[in-house]
């Protein structure tokens, strides 16, 4: 399950944006920390893929994948050295896949906003700086941990070394690893963890088709955004789904900022979909992308990975055209994959162990 952490300044917009997404009620109150334990809402990724495959396979039960959000209590300047929620707010982190961080653009005089007027660049400066003096807190410990096993010429601790010492240098030049591509596998690193950035923006700001300007462009530098008005998810948490069809229409939008984010963290993480289908159940699975037929089996159980036999595979697509996976497998559509398939996104897989 992917796992999605929304963190930001306080009085941004976290946790109405938190409510809008989950529909889980949370305390929005209009002073900072109103947020101090995280809230956690499961969320299911919409797919009409899904929905298609139900129908066709007559399922008694659909089960799509899901995100899991957690709206973390606001960070402040001094994090770090333990201001504010600090520590706790930090420890939140280390237990997420990708950081959503939301980034304040809207303006609103009756909204308190800690240090004044919105200023997005500077937002990402303070929430990024405290996640990278965490890590440099962390790597410098450990360094220094190490220098007993170096004083005894240990080979692993030399190794271990030198490359905290490479990730430490980045670290003090202010690079986020996951944007300096550097990994420190067993720390639970912050930066380490990919970033979405969402911009809270106006409905006009939306309705405009609001984009970084070249300022924020350059700070962001390629990374995922989404922008999003916490008010226009709220008003649509409350709409049928009809209703929210109109709505997004009268605003010339086609997809809620649910589903944005949802897809920008499955690009964040690299992760695709497959399915498995029949008359008890249709559910999709969430996988990285490049995995073999046996780790995609184990996200069902264990033991399809560990006794993958061979998988039938079909695309969603031919299978709805054949109708069935008998009629595919007829049609000769439906192909027999051994341990070295790589799973596509849409895949309909039938595993055999």
């Amino acid at each position: 399950m992917l796992k999605i952490g929304i963190v930001g300044l306080p009085n941004v917009g976290k946790s109405t944006l938190f409510n809008a997404l989950t529909r889980v009620k949370v305390d929005i109150s209009n002073y900072p920390f109103c947020t101090i334990e995280p809230n956690v809402g499961v969320v299911p990724v919409p797919d009409e893929r899904l929905e298609k495959l139900t129908l066709m396979s007559h399922s008694k039960k659909t089960v799509p994948a899901v995100v899991e959000f957690v709206d973390i209590a606001g960070l402040v300047k001094g994090a770090a050295e333990g201001e504010g929620l600090g520590n706790k707010f930090l420890s939140h982190i280390r237990d997420v896949d990708a950081i959503a961080e939301v980034i304040r653009v809207f303006e609103d005089p009756d909204i308190i906003r800690v240090g004044g007027a919105p200023n997005p660049v500077s937002d990402i400066e303070i929430v990024e700086y405290e996640l990278i003096l965490k890590d440099l807190e962390t790597v410098t410990r450990r360094l220094t941990s190490l220098e007993k096993e170096l004083r005894a010429g240990k080979k692993s601790a030399e190794e271990e070394s030198a490359h905290l010492s490479r990730i430490q240098s980045a670290l003090k030049k202010g690079e986020l690893l996951s944007k300096a591509h550097h990994t420190a596998y067993g720390f639970g690193l912050l930066t380490e963890k990919p970033i979405i950035y969402i911009f809270n923006a106006s409905e006009s700001q939306i309705a405009a088709g609001w984009h970084p300007d070249p300022t924020l462009q350059s700070k962001i530098n390629g990374t995922h955004f989404v922008a999003i008005s916490a008010k226009i998810e709220a008003e649509l948490a409350e709409l049928s789904d009809e209703d929210r069809r109109e709505y997004l229409h009268s605003l010339g939008i086609m997809t809620g900022g649910r589903e944005e984010l949802i897809r920008a963290g499955y690009d964040a993480l690299d992760l695709i979909t497959f399915f498995t289908t029949g008359e008890d159940e249709t559910r999709a699975w969430t996988i990285p992308s490049d995995s073999a037929a046996p780790r995609a089996g184990r996200a069902i159980h264990s033991d399809f990975e560990q006794k993958f036999i061979r998988a039938d595979v079909i695309n969603w697509q031919k299978f709805l055209e054949a109708g069935s996976l008998a009629r595919a497998r007829e049609l000769g559509k439906l192909r027999t994959e051994g341990k070295e398939y790589i799973v596509r996104d849409g895949d309909v897989i039938e595993f055999k162990i």
